[in-house]
């Protein structure tokens, strides 16, 4: 199997590091090998052990080249999120230099949008286009080859903190191979799971992972806003071990096979044995008791959710509802209680199927791992945010971007 038919994508999350090989088949990526390992050394998305971090990777890389009897991996597409995520819209415009607006006018276009004042230790992750404005015609989706005298483009900008992302790129690549690119998960996620129907609809993904519940509001085809919000699927977890007197690991099981946050629906008398703390025996716990502490903190995400769209003047876009993955969208009842939160329909998303390991792939905690496998065969992503960069050159091209904008400019 040559280089140029695989492609890997590698989702270090809070909870798990995912690892996913696909080939080219027929036309089609078919999945090869997948490799799952418990993710230590992150905290909210951002490392905080280097050591322990690669490791994860390691274990991660190592059991999905064993399944797909590949020996060696040059790069690989990896996710990003954590609350030093910033994501913002903005505007550039030019002139047309020629009689029709041709390739080099739509990057100088975004070049200019990419003009903004931002601190020395921020990254620039992707530069996404919304929309393009020939002369007074708006709503553009493609400008090339149309005739105008100026040319505007609306785009939506995700930046980083460079130290943060650096300390990413730097795991990956003492793990053992390279990175193709760097893709922000809920856009990935949205690759995976919602179709283009939706994000023409306009719609919202809610990833709500092991430390983070990534935002994705998607209108009329583009992304419009994205946001990280430092909550996820452990907050419960941790919850329920405070709530209950119990071990991490005995909350988490809980969870996973007990959890509901609608504590209403669920038969009063209806109780579970769950394992003390050490030197504690064993004790009945009532099925409601749990579904009253999941409940609440669910709650107080889907309002967080709630202020956000209603913060950003979103709530008019959003005809499509509310699209929730990730694994720790599996708890019961998740669904409904949005519902009646957000006041808009919500569902539980799955990723799309494809081919090779289908059944074993197709559950929304593999929704951001298959994302940044679509993004990795894409050459959307090779446009912008990678080009096989390496922890100890990130400062350079960040340089050599700074310069592009300031010779636009003067």
């Amino acid at each position: 199997m040559s280089d140029k038919q695989v492609v890997v994508a590698l989702d270090i999350g809070t909870t798990k590091v995912c690892t996913i090989i696909a080939r080219h088949y027929e036309g089609e990526l078919e999945i090869v090998g997948v490799g799952s390992h418990p993710s230590y050394g992150l905290k909210k998305g951002s490392v905080i052990n280097i050591d322990k971090t690669v490791r994860s990777i390691r274990c991660s890389l190592e059991e999905a080249k064993m399944m797909a009897g590949i020996s060696n991996l040059n790069s690989a597409t990896i996710g990003i999120a954590g609350n030093h995520i910033y994501c913002f819209n903005s505007t550039g415009v030019v002139p047309v230099r020629g009689s029709e607006i041709t390739y080099e006018d739509v990057e100088r276009v975004i070049e200019a949008a990419k003009a903004v004042v931002m601190p020395s230790d921020r990254e620039i992750l992707h530069v996404i286009p919304q929309e393009y404005k020939v002369d007074n015609t708006s709503d553009i989706k493609e400008p090339i080859g149309m005739h105008g005298v100026r040319l505007e483009a609306n785009v939506h900008i995700v930046t980083g903190l460079t130290p943060l992302i650096q300390n990413l790129v730097k795991c990956v690549e003492q793990a053992g191979i390279g990175v193709e690119g760097v893709v922000l998960q809920p856009i990935a996620s949205s690759r995976s799971v919602l179709s283009e129907e939706e994000k023409e609809a306009g719609i919202v993904l809610i990833d709500i992972g092991g430390g983070t519940t990534d935002l994705a509001v998607w209108k009329e085809g583009s992304l419009i806003h994205s946001e990280i919000i430092p909550v996820g699927g452990n907050h419960f977890t941790n919850d329920l071990a405070v709530a209950l007197k119990i071990p991490h690991n005995e909350s988490e099981r809980v969870k996973i096979h007990h959890g509901c946050v609608l504590p209403e629906g669920l038969n009063q008398s209806a109780h579970i044995t769950v394992q003390g703390l050490a030197g504690s025996s064993a004790r009945e716990v009532q099925l409601s008791s749990i579904a009253s502490v999941l409940g609440a903190r669910a709650e107080e995400l889907f309002q967080v959710v709630h202020d956000i769209i209603k913060e950003k003047n979103l709530e008019s876009d959003i005809n499509g509802g509310y699209v929730l993955t990730g694994g720790g969208a599996l708890i019961k009842g998740l669904p409904e209680l949005g519902e009646y939160v957000l006041e808009r329909p919500v569902k539980l998303g799955f990723p799309k199927p494809f081919g090779g390991m289908t059944t074993i792939m197709q559950n929304p905690k593999f929704s951001t791992v298959l994302g940044l496998l679509l993004e990795s065969d894409s050459s959307e992503i090779t446009k912008d945010s990678s080009m096989h960069f390496h922890a100890s050159d990130i400062i350079a091209r960040f340089g050599k971007s700074l310069k592009s904008v300031f010779k636009e400019i003067f």
